[in-house]
């Protein structure tokens, strides 16, 4: 069978969920960073879907994203990659793809009609001179505020806050009322995660624009960006002792545990809300910014599809278009994402169980005026590392707004 007709058959074989004589198993190593409880849980998902269409999926989990892609990629150089990666829609991405370590998987692109079906930010990342490099599996929204309904009744607070004003005043009750008033995990990315949410909820998805996708870094010396760095700084004083090196989902448990009031955190925190037996609306809340036009950031998970050695190609190709296959497929989607707390990649799936904060997500997609890329999308990895580097320091350090504010322009400066 010629390598087109084969990878046809494969898609067909996955679409149709028939195991026949010519949808024999497949095996998959899946390399990926999903350990958590709740993330585990998620991934179960996608690995019995794929099992039901006739593949062998073997599990390599390596924990932290930096870990996996950074263990994926030496893989790929030494000529024994796995056969699918874990991966998030970044200029890393772009990097690999034009250092010609991907496989493209247009075959089924074609065949499950993405050009019509994703969003356009995402069909527009991670499709590369006019073929899909990549299986997008979900979207997250890194910027979501979280927040234990318990905590904050007991503190007084009777209503979710419209801006940084109201934010500030809501911790104060939340503070005096004994509770930890914002549940941080001190580890940098989480910190770039809290000043990137500030930057677009307080300054505006202009100003975030600018930041990231300027390269004269001027913008971090106006008054706006200034009044930012403060309003960022000012949250430390509501972050407890033990937060530094404390993981996410940890952060999460306080949250969960209601020793908390809020956490600013990706929507996969939800997928640990799910595994406590919590229930949106009722032990927590959430909001995807302030107000009903907030700016929604659009991220997410995407698997790739190295390049195999010569002597497994035909079977590796075979079982990479079976995997991209199942994990984009409309029954998956749904799965996946209700446990994972992420919105599904697809338009045409049924999300009418899922529950309010997903809900809040599935709106802000619908308004294009909302959509907002992630710093990895707009800025090189050099860029947002020395931009990591500088939010880091500021937040751990006594330096003033102004000496930040001179670190941030030069982080700026470096090329997209």
């Amino acid at each position: 069978m010629r390598p087109a007709a084969a990878i046809a058959t494969v898609v067909a074989c996955a679409l149709a969920s028939l195991v026949t004589s010519h949808c024999k198993a497949q095996t998959a190593e899946v390399l990926h960073w999903w350990t958590s409880k709740g993330e585990s849980a998620a991934v179960r998902e996608l690995a019995e879907a794929y099992r039901k269409a006739g593949g062998t999926w073997v599990d390599t989990a390596i924990a932290g994203g930096d870990n996996a892609r950074n263990t994926a990629i030496t893989r790929m150089l030494g000529g024994k990659p796995p056969t699918v990666a874990q991966f998030n829609a970044t200029q890393q991405f772009h990097e690999v793809v034009d250092e010609g370590l991907l496989s493209d998987i247009d075959a089924v692109a074609k065949a499950q009609n993405w050009d019509a079906i994703l969003p356009e930010p995402l069909r527009a990342f991670i499709k590369r001179d006019g073929k899909y490099y990549a299986a997008p599996v979900n979207i997250h929204n890194p910027s979501w505020f979280w927040y234990s309904k318990a905590v904050l009744a007991k503190a007084g607070v009777t209503a979710e806050p419209a801006n940084m004003t109201e934010f500030f005043a809501a911790l104060d009750k939340v503070k005096a009322s004994g509770a930890i008033a914002l549940a941080l995990g001190g580890q940098n990315w989480q910190e770039a995660i809290l000043f990137n949410t500030v930057l677009h909820a307080s300054g505006g998805a202009e100003l975030y624009r600018r930041f990231y996708g300027q390269t004269d870094g001027a913008v971090a010396l106006t008054p706006e960006f200034k009044r930012v760095l403060a309003e960022f700084k000012r949250l430390k004083s509501y972050v407890d002792k033990g937060s530094p090196n404390r993981d996410w989902n940890v952060a999460a448990g306080m949250i969960i545990a209601n020793r908390a009031g809020f956490q600013v955190i990706g929507d996969y925190v939800k997928g640990e809300f799910l595994a406590a037996n919590k229930v949106a609306g009722k032990d927590y809340g959430c909001f995807p910014g302030f107000g009903a036009k907030a700016p929604y950031m659009i991220d997410g998970d995407v698997f790739v599809f190295p390049k195999p050695p010569k002597s497994a190609a035909a079977e590796t190709t075979k079982a990479q278009m079976l995997f991209a296959t199942v994990v984009t497929s409309r029954e998956v989607q749904v799965a996946f994402n209700l446990k994972k707390g992420s919105i599904p990649i697809r338009a045409d799936v049924d999300m009418a169980s899922a529950d309010l904060c997903t809900q809040l997500g599935l709106s802000a997609l619908k308004d294009p005026s909302r959509h907002l890329p992630a710093p990895e999308q707009l800025a090189s990895a050099e860029k947002n590392a020395a931009i990591g580097d500088a939010i880091t320091k500021f937040w751990n350090t006594n330096q003033s707004v102004d000496d930040a504010a001179r670190a941030f322009a030069k982080a700026a400066a470096i090329r997209i």
